[in-house]
């Protein structure tokens, strides 16, 4: 997922919540291979679903500190 100008954007857990591993790397700034490396290592929070390895969303976001909940959910 990216905007217009190609900045990667981390979905919305409620929307997209889980990704593949290449996903999730691009979002950090590598490429595929050091993307399965990183996961393998546990360096990228991930789940197996049958023989797919998936990230979840939620779990990225908090890796990096991004709050998952939306600003429009947080009480003024």
């Amino acid at each position: 997922m990216t905007t217009t100008d190609d900045t990667p954007v981390l979905p919305d857990p409620r929307v997209q919540p889980t990704m593949i591993v290449p996903e999730a790397g691009r979002l950090l700034g590598l490429q595929k291979a050091a993307s399965y490396n990183a996961a393998r290592r546990g360096d990228i929070p991930t789940i197996s679903v049958g023989r797919r390895l998936l990230v979840p969303t939620a779990k990225l976001r908090a890796l990096l500190g991004i709050d998952a909940v939306a600003p429009t959910d947080v009480a003024a």
